[in-house]
């Protein structure tokens, strides 16, 4: 879906809340502006199409025994 972007301008926007909810519920953008000084962006929050499944890719990260172990000091000196 191509979101359309509407622009208002907020010393004469004389839209509530409500029916801008509406227009970004039907996939609009809203760019809120000061004359010609863009002051905000409303966008719709994308909801994934597919529900997360826990424990997807086990396996593919993995950390080393000694990974909370204190860096050596060459990792702080290198290079000064």
């Amino acid at each position: 879906m191509t979101a359309v972007q509407k622009t208002v301008d907020v010393s004469v926007a004389q839209m509530s809340v409500q029916e801008l909810l509406h227009l970004i519920d039907e996939g609009a953008e809203i760019l809120l502006t000061d004359g010609r000084k863009p002051l905000a962006r409303l966008v719709p929050i994308l909801q994934p199409n597919v529900p997360r499944i826990a424990g997807l890719h086990q396996g593919a990260i993995s950390t080393s025994n000694d990974f909370d172990e204190p860096l050596p000091e060459e990792f702080w000196t290198a290079g000064a």
